[in-house]
């Protein structure tokens, strides 16, 4: 359960963040086949209504990969999740009322795990599909365009994907992830021919339950494989 929302704008007087930096984060999920992002709606403030990315203010004793780690952290209620820097974004006039550079990250993370509550100066949080999304304060759609390039970038070079899937999963799940993402259209076919000729997976003696179709065969990724791929890099081409 997650009470604790946020947005990182309004700060009064504390000595202890850095009040000219901020932390945003694109924080991408995927459900019922749809790549989706998490918005918060800003309850207070100039962007009172207006929706945008989570994010928060970074601590004056703490990096700022810390920082980020921290504030997911309080976004999520666990640690080991997917981040990845991407860019300071410092336009002089990027938050209207003064000058504040903001630091961008994004997370991938499994939806079904996390039960998330709008809190402080939000007044909700919602999950947004990725062709949905909805007018953003500031320059946050500029964040959210810049963190979806680095992510198409990212999984054709390592299997990061799979931080987006359940434990088990099957493979017309992980093709429609991977479509999703990059945005085109797969052949079944070529797609489970070249996915299982990496040794990526691991067959489960299981298939999927309560299902109105035929029942397909679950997976799950090879853990130490997983390791070496996303050290070392690969080609993740369909």
């Amino acid at each position: 359960m997650i009470d604790n929302l946020n947005n990182g704008i309004f700060v009064k007087n504390d000595p202890s963040v850095m009040n000219a930096i901020t932390i945003d984060c694109v924080i991408f999920g995927f459900d019922q086949g749809s790549l989706e992002v998490l918005l918060i709606q800003h309850g207070e403030g100039i962007s009172k209504g207006k929706w945008g990315l989570p994010g928060g203010w970074i601590n004056k004793k703490e990096s700022i990969d810390d920082a980020a780690h921290r504030l997911l952290n309080e976004l999520t209620a666990l640690d080991h999740i997917y981040l990845e820097q991407l860019k300071a974004f410092g336009n002089p006039d990027r938050f209207p009322l003064r000058r504040v550079i903001t630091i961008g990250y994004y997370a991938l993370i499994k939806r079904e795990n996390y039960n998330i509550q709008p809190g402080f100066t939000a007044s909700d949080a919602k999950w947004y599909k990725i062709n949905q999304i909805p007018d953003l304060i500031y320059d946050h759609s500029e964040i959210l365009t810049y963190s979806l390039k680095q992510l198409r970038e990212r999984v054709r070079q390592a299997p990061i994907g799979f931080n987006l899937l359940p434990e088990k999963f099957t493979l017309l799940q992980l093709m429609h992830l991977y479509e999703e993402i990059l945005g085109i259209e797969m052949d079944k076919s070529n797609f489970r021919r070249k996915i299982l000729h990496m040794k990526l997976l691991v067959a489960l003696d299981e298939k999927q339950q309560d299902v109105s179709h035929r029942a397909a065969k679950l997976y799950k990724f090879d853990s130490e494989i997983y390791t070496k791929l996303t050290e070392k890099g690969f080609n993740f081409e369909f």
